[in-house]
């Protein structure tokens, strides 16, 4: 069965749900690249097991995240399994930061490259969709371009002490 191009969100579980679906057809289906975005990924499922497992099993050594958040906080206040997670697999995640981006700036998005995108345009109201659509991917591609190449490396995944 073909999965419909577009889907609404309009609710809180519907966009968890999508996340949640999405990170499992990138470890089903593979993609090479895949970009998450947000301001600091608080209300993400991110620290799931599920979740944890799904990327787990789409990472590999030619693979690429890239995560892009304001700041970092909130991950490692409430997403331990996935901070764990990316320590892991540093060789294949990018952390950037773009603490001066302005209120709105910074998309709610998840975009796996060539197969989904899930983006809330009202976070508050968990209003989105999850999208198939060529034109969309390639919108959202260059939307999180845009913000990348004003973001900073950030977050890395181990802290060297003296």
């Amino acid at each position: 069965m073909t999965a419909p191009l577009h889907l609404p969100i309009e609710t809180r579980r519907q966009f968890h749900d999508a996340l949640r679906e999405a990170f499992a057809e990138m470890a089903r289906v593979g993609c090479r690249e895949a970009w998450i975005s947000d301001e600091d990924f608080a209300d993400w499922p991110l620290g799931e097991l599920a979740v944890i497992e799904h990327l787990g099993a789409w990472a590999m050594s030619h693979r690429r995240l890239v995560v892009v958040a304001r700041h970092y906080d909130e991950v490692v206040r409430r997403h331990a399994r996935w901070v764990e997670w990316r320590r892991q697999w540093s060789h294949v995640v990018e952390c950037r930061a773009f603490e001066e981006a302005e209120v709105g700036q910074i998309p709610t998005l998840l975009l796996a490259a060539d197969l989904l995108a899930v983006r809330l345009v009202d976070p508050l109201r968990h209003r989105g969709a999850v999208s198939r659509e060529t034109g969309d991917l390639l919108r959202f591609r260059e939307l999180i371009d845009a913000v990348s190449q004003r973001s900073v490396e950030s977050f890395p995944a181990t802290i060297l002490g003296l």
